[in-house]
C-alpha cells in the first residue's frame, strides 16, 4: 500500500505546492482536487489542483513531469459532484466536467477519476437505480476507452439540510453497491472505500472488503466519532451531524488495525488516501498541517510508508 493525502483541504495552495508539500510530508501518493474552478458549492468543494476546463497535453506533461520528479504518485484525479441531480442543468454540469477530468487523467497518465455516482433526491431507490442505467454507460464506455476506471466513494451525501431527504449518492451500502455492479458491469467501473461512512450508517466496514476485494480501486483513510448521547435524543432520522463528527485517522471510532488487516488479507496493494475533514483542525494552515502530520504518523502504524529505495 502506498500512503497519500487527498489535496481538498489545501485550497489556498498550487499544484506544485500540494506536490512540494507532500514530498516533504514523505508521503507517496496524491489524490488531486479536480472540481470547476471557484465552484465551491460546498465545504471542501471547489478546490481545483487541475484545471480541467484549460488543461492541454503540454500543460499535462509539465504537472506530471513535476509529480515523478518529486517521486509523488497522482493516484487519481478527484471530482465529487451529483450526476443524478433532479435539476438537470445542474446535473449536465456535472457530467460535463465529470467528462473533462476523464480527459484530464488521460492526458496526465492517471488511471484513476474518483467521483460519486450521484442520487435524484425526488425518487426513490428503485427509480434511482433506473437513473444510473441510463445516464452511467456512456460515461464509463468513454472511460473505458480511454483506459480509465472510475472509483466511486460510498458517502451518502447526506449531511444537511438541503442534502435531505436521501442524500446525493445512491452507492451507500453494500446492498447498493451489488444492484449497481448487476447494471453497471464494467471492469473499470469500482469503489473509492471509505469506512466512516459505514460507522454512522451502522453498517459493517470489514466485511464488505472481502466480498468486494476486487472493486477497491482506491482507499479513504478518514475517522468517524459517533455521539451517542446525540443519538439517543435525535435518532437517525436527523441530520447526520446531529450525531456523528468526522476526524481524522485515531480520533474517531474505527478499528483501524482491524480494517487494514482485512485490506492485507485480500491482497490490496493500492492508494490509501489520507481525507482531512476535521474542523478541530482548520482554524488556520497551521492545523492543518499539524492534523496531516499527526495522521501520517498515526497511519504509518497500520499502512507503512513504502519506500522505493528501501533494501529489501
Amino acid at each position: 500500500m502506498k500512503l497519500g493525502l487527498l489535496s481538498a483541504i489545501w485550497a489556498n495552495k498550487t499544484f506544485e505546492e500540494v506536490i512540494d508539500y507532500a514530498a516533504a510530508s514523505g508521503i507517496q501518493s496524491v489524490e488531486l482536487a479536480s472540481w470547476p474552478k471557484g465552484n465551491g458549492v460546498r465545504r471542501y468543494a471547489g478546490t481545483s489542483h487541475v484545471d480541467a476546463d484549460s488543461l492541454n497535453q503540454q500543460e499535462a506533461d509539465r504537472l506530471r513531469q513535476y509529480a515523478d520528479e518529486r517521486e509523488i504518485e497522482i493516484a487519481s484525479l478527484g471530482y465529487y459532484p451529483n450526476p443524478l441531480d433532479a435539476n438537470e442543468e445542474i446535473a449536465h454540469a456535472a457530467i460535463d466536467h465529470l467528462y473533462k477530468v476523464i480527459d484530464a487523467a488521460k492526458m496526465m497518465r492517471v488511471p484513476l477519476v474518483t467521483t460519486f455516482i450521484g442520487r435524484d433526491q425526488t425518487k426513490n431507490i428503485n427509480d434511482n437505480l433506473v437513473l444510473v442505467g441510463k445516464v452511467w454507460p456512456p460515461i464509463l464506455d468513454y472511460a473505458r476507452d480511454l483506459g480509465i476506471k472510475i472509483g466511486i466513494e460510498n458517502c451518502p451525501m447526506l449531511f444537511t439540510n438541503d442534502e435531505w431527504p436521501g442524500g446525493q449518492n445512491v452507492m451507500t451500502s453494500p446492498d447498493n453497491w451489488r444492484k449497481v455492479f448487476k447494471i453497471l458491469d464494467y471492469d473499470n467501473f469500482g469503489l473509492n472505500f471509505d469506512p466512516s461512512h459505514f460507522v454512522w450508517q451502522m453498517l459493517d466496514y470489514i466485511k464488505p472488503i472481502y466480498e468486494f476485494s476486487e472493486k477497491l480501486f482506491l482507499v479513504h483513510f478518514k475517522d468517524i466519532k459517533l455521539l451517542p448521547e446525540k443519538l439517543a435524543d435525535v435518532g437517525t432520522m436527523a441530520t447526520p451531524l446531529q450525531y456523528m463528527v468526522p476526524k481524522i485517522p485515531g480520533y474517531g471510532d474505527i478499528d483501524w488495525g482491524k480494517f487494514v488487516s482485512a485490506l492485507t488479507d485480500v491482497g490490496y496493494q493500492g492508494n490509501t488516501i489520507i481525507e482531512i475533514e476535521d474542523k478541530s483542525f482548520e482554524a488556520n494552515d497551521q492545523a492543518v498541517d499539524q492534523a496531516i502530520k499527526h495522521s501520517i504518523h498515526y497511519m504509518e502504524n497500520f499502512a507503512p510508508v513504502y519506500n522505493s529505495s528501501a533494501t529489501p
